[in-house]
């Protein structure tokens, strides 16, 4: 009886037959990828294991990310050797032969080996950490080791056309083979995807990001907070659509849908006649390429320059077609960038006043032009560049595959594909290097900015040099980080052109191999080759140029993203109506409030202004005068206890209206860089001018602004810099007075004003205060001795309270501080006791 001994590979095949019919033999493929894959992970991930053993240190088990697609990395990891051990049964069990050869067992028992030894690599790269820079993903030895594997089932391709390989399904073992390459494909380019993406250890590092939210900074988050160097733009995809989606299709608008449809039907025709370009260009040469038959064809002439009209040049850029749905898409580009502007402003304004205190201009201003410019360079790379370039790539595979033959279609699609994922791999390299580059150019833009709203300080204290030092480093640093951006672009483009290079002239020799021996090409056929193949890698030139453009768009889209991602801490409650005022009385019950857990300013308010009355808040610095007014405002939300008026809690009413029925003159005055008679029109937008000029008289500011040069129609300049304090603190007050609002907070409202204006305006406020609730904050005593009531506050509590004479009777704190202003001479310049009432009898 004949035994089947075992070989190590088939019959009539050694192992030293490496090409064998126009192919590599399975024996040779199989041992040599398994041999270099193996002792790559077995040399490698053993020394990596030897550095964690000896220099690792364990991470805190709650700080591990927990991720289903972690999992999903492992269950790969350990499908791979399944399929390996289920190949070879089938081989023994199922297959024509039912022989298992050598180099199927040392394929096996190689899967079985390294692919559950990577996973234990990946449990140890995620539990432990090595003392140097942590990384932002797996080490090499897993990347270059799931690297190499998927590259060896990419190999096996160049077998496509032998007869031994199972290409062409021709039995039931080729059939069970390919299905389980399939799979085997598949499973390693997740693996490698996965890999890239590190879903078991990037998590770990947002820690570091953290810290830049926490109460300790007032900075605002989203211009901050620095994302993964390494993490793709591609991430959060789904929700970076989900918040443009609103603003790309015009909705509101029926004229514009229609011109979105008619883009995409000029876009469709244009992947057709860039098809027929190279067809007709071939029919003209063949017509008199011929020499028994050569003929005038001036009609394919006509059609062949019409369709390079509606074409244009190799890409379409100047052509028909192109230039009409660019004019088309002008309006639905503005529809677009208006939309998004005017959101994000809308969503700007509706941040919290923490939010606003911690903001930097500069940047923030940065962030919304870059946000905003990328939107629409993002939809034209996308729409008429990315996707364009791919359904011409696969329109010329289908057609060279089924005019010339199979070859010619998978040296174009192995060019492209080669093509389009170094692109994409060396970009998303490149990634980093870009996003450093705009953090430093936000630094240098917020630098420039701070230095120049702040010029006066600067003068003050003789650094201008050091100002213009520290611009100079901020510019050193970015163009440090534009040299390494423009270094790894210079790479990747070289590395473009070696393959699309190498794609041509494959091609090229080939089909001119064929005409010359008569293979069934004419010399027609090599001119629609080489037509067709240049006018395909002329836009995929630009591909890497438009996934560049792309990646830059989504990294400078980053910041805007989180800034629209900016939780609005104070929102009108659900099914909040509007405040109706009727008497304008206000209550503070048991309110305590803190800017942080650890600070508290506000310990147990408790007040009540009754309708008309003027209610006076007095004490030092940080005792939280200005808080009371903040929250009265909503500015902020009181933590414990409630603010009313009129019985309604202001958290339970729109913010608009409990803001319209409040009026304030700040210390601090701030104007518009505008004219004066626009910064008090805007107490009350739709005032007409008489109205106006009637409160700058109350404010008595009338007269000093008839004798500016262009009256009511002068610039104040930026933040009001070209009036005095006095002259901004009155049209502030003018503003207020224009608004005439039934609850009146005055801030130090005449802090900035002599003697003179003081006695007027203090004059004009009582008679425009009369009959409205008013409450008074002040550090010049003067100013509040004729309040109905007197609130001393004294490190977050109201120590005393009273009128002007029973406080001074007390002995308290009140009388110590009147004493002591009386005593320093800080109140000689301000209405005292005596001349509040001589004015009042007057």
């Amino acid at each position: 009886m004949d035994a089947k001994i075992m070989s190590y590979c088939p019959p009539n095949i050694t192992f030293n037959d490496i090409w064998v019919d126009h192919g590599v033999s399975k024996c040779f493929m199989d041992t040599i990828c398994t041999a270099v894959v193996s002792l790559y992970l077995i040399v490698f991930g053993s020394i990596q294991l030897w550095m964690y053993r000896k220099y690792g240190t364990e991470i805190d088990e709650n700080t591990l990310p927990k991720s289903k697609l972690y999992n999903l990395q492992k269950f790969v990891l350990y499908f791979v050797p399944f399929l390996s051990l289920l190949r070879i049964i089938l081989q023994a069990t199922i297959m024509d032969d039912g022989m298992v050869y050598g180099y199927m067992i040392l394929m096996t028992v190689s899967t079985v080996i390294i692919y559950p030894y990577s996973v234990y690599i990946l449990k140890v790269e995620r539990h432990k950490l090595l003392p140097s820079v942590p990384p932002h993903g797996h080490g090499l030895v897993l990347l270059g080791f799931w690297t190499l594997a998927f590259v060896g089932e990419n190999i096996v391709f160049i077998n496509i056309g032998k007869l031994e390989w199972w290409f062409h399904l021709n039995s039931l073992t080729d059939q069970i083979e390919m299905a389980l390459f399939v799979l085997r494909y598949v499973s390693n380019l997740l693996i490698f995807a996965l890999g890239l993406r590190a879903p078991g250890i990037a998590g770990r590092f947002d820690s570091d990001y953290r810290s830049l939210n926490d109460g300790s900074s007032m900075q605002s988050r989203y211009y901050q907070r620095r994302p993964d160097d390494n993490t793709s733009t591609w991430a959060n995809l789904w929700y970076k659509i989900r918040v443009l989606a609103p603003f790309l299709w015009p909705k509101s608008d029926f004229l514009l849908q229609l011109r979105v449809i008619f883009c995409f039907m000029l876009l469709i025709a244009g992947r057709a006649i860039n098809l027929y370009v190279p067809i007709y260009n071939k029919m003209i040469v063949d017509s008199v390429a011929s020499i028994t038959n050569i003929q005038f064809r001036w009609d394919l002439v006509l059609i062949y320059v019409a369709f390079k009209f509606l074409q244009g040049g190799g890409t379409g850029g100047m052509g028909l077609l192109n230039n009409l749905r660019s004019f088309l898409w002008i309006r639905i580009q503005q529809y677009t960038t208006r939309e998004v502007e005017v959101e994000l402003f809308r969503h700007l304004h509706g941040l919290s006043l923490r939010w606003h205190l911690g903001r930097k201009t500069g940047e923030v201003l940065r962030v919304m032009d870059r946000g905003t410019d990328s939107i629409d360079n993002l939809l034209n790379y996308i729409l008429f560049s990315i996707v364009p370039t791919i359904v011409d790539i696969l329109v010329a595979v289908l057609f060279f595959v089924s005019v010339f033959n199979k070859w010619f279609g998978l040296i174009v699609l192995t060019t492209m594909v080669f093509y389009i994922a170094a692109t994409i791999l060396v970009t998303e390299w490149r990634t980093k290097f870009q996003r450093r580059m705009n953090l430093a150019d936000n630094a240098q833009k917020a630098r420039s900015v701070d230095s120049l709203l702040n010029f006066e300080t600067v003068k003050y204290y003789g650094a201008e040099a050091y100002e213009v030092e520290c611009y100079r480093e901020a510019i050193l640093d970015y163009q440090v980080q534009e040299w390494k951006s423009m270094v790894t672009l210079n790479i990747l483009n070289t590395l473009q052109n070696v393959i699309v290079s190498a794609g041509l002239l494959s091609g090229s020799l080939l089909c001119l191999h064929m005409v010359v021996t008569h293979q069934g090409l004419t010399v027609g056929d090599y001119v629609l080759f080489a037509s067709y193949i240049t006018q395909l890698y002329v836009p995929l030139n630009w591909f890497g140029t438009y996934y560049r453009a792309i990646q830059k768009n989504f990294v400078d889209m980053e910041n805007m993203f989180e800034l629209l991602r900016e939780d609005q801490e104070v929102i009108d409650a659900p099914g909040a109506g509007k405040l109706d005022v009727k008497r304008g009385q206000v209550e503070f019950v048991n309110v305590s409030f803190g800017y942080t857990p650890e600070r508290i300013v506000l310990k147990n308010i408790n007040f009540t202004a009754p309708p008309g009355t003027t209610i006076a808040l007095v004490g030092p610095s940080g005792a939280g005068k200005s808080t009371i007014m903040r929250l009265l405002f909503r500015f902020y939300d009181v933590e414990q206890g409630e603010i009313l008026i009129d019985g309604q809690n202001v958290k339970t009413v729109k913010q608009e209206s409990l803001r319209n029925a409040i009026g304030v003159v700040p210390q601090d005055t701030v104007l518009f860089n505008n004219t004066i008679k626009y910064n008090i029109q805007y107490g009350r937008i739709d005032a007409p001018e008489a109205d106006i000029i009637a409160a700058a008289k109350h404010a008595d500011i009338h007269d000093r602004i008839l004798t500016f040069p262009n009256g009511y129609e002068t610039q104040v300049g930026e933040r009001g810099l070209r009036l005095s304090g006095g002259e901004k603190q009155r049209v502030a007050i003018a503003r207020t007075l224009l608004k005439a609002p039934e609850i009146v907070l005055l801030d130090e409202a005449t802090s900035a004003l002599d003697t003179h204006a003081e006695r007027n305006i203090q004059a004009a406020l009582n008679r425009v205060c009369a009959g409205r609730t008013t409450i008074i904050i002040a550090h010049r005593l003067s100013t509040v001795i004729h309040a109905d009531e007197i609130l001393v506050l004294q490190e977050g509590e109201i120590v005393e309270r009273g009128k002007h004479e029973e406080l001074i009777s007390h002995g308290g704190v009140y009388s110590t501080m009147w004493q002591a202003q009386l005593q320093n001479g800080k109140d000689e310049n301000v209405l005292t006791q005596e001349d509040y009432s001589k004015e009042m009898i007057s």
